[in-house]
């Protein structure tokens, strides 16, 4: 296995879920997100509905929790503040799973994220969120 994969205690892996501060590089941020998102997806439509409403009020905000993190380390990576994800995850809401109406207006914000993010490379050498990452 790919030494940049693996997760220690030290390694940028560890808490790409679980804490905000530092910054993450953008093949970490696609996939965090798309394990995500694949929870999301799998939840909503694996998981028997009885379970699913039992088990909605933890694992929606746990979800949500480990998005914002995930989202604000890559914002710093692009040296922005971890804020914006708080608009990203608004714009998210906005249009899942469908969007309909004015909503669709929030895809515009998703559309400047996934470039932002996704597209974008990590700013060169430290900056006031931490130093750059070496994976």
């Amino acid at each position: 296995m790919n030494d940049a994969f693996q997760v220690s205690p030290t390694s940028p892996w560890s808490l790409i879920f679980v804490s905000a501060a530092g910054r993450a590089p953008r093949l970490q941020f696609l996939v965090g997100s798309a394990a995500l998102l694949a929870a999301l997806v799998v939840f909503e439509n694996a998981v028997p509905d009885i379970i699913r409403n039992l088990t909605a009020v933890a694992f929606y905000p746990g979800l949500l929790f480990c998005a914002a993190c995930l989202l604000s380390k890559r914002l710093h990576d692009r040296g922005r503040s971890g804020w914006w994800a708080a608009l990203i995850l608004l714009a998210f809401g906005m249009v899942w799973p469908s969007p309909t109406g004015w909503r669709a207006l929030f895809a515009l914000v998703l559309v400047w994220a996934a470039v932002e993010l996704g597209l974008m490379p990590s700013e060169q050498g430290p900056n006031r969120f931490g130093p750059r990452p070496q994976i």
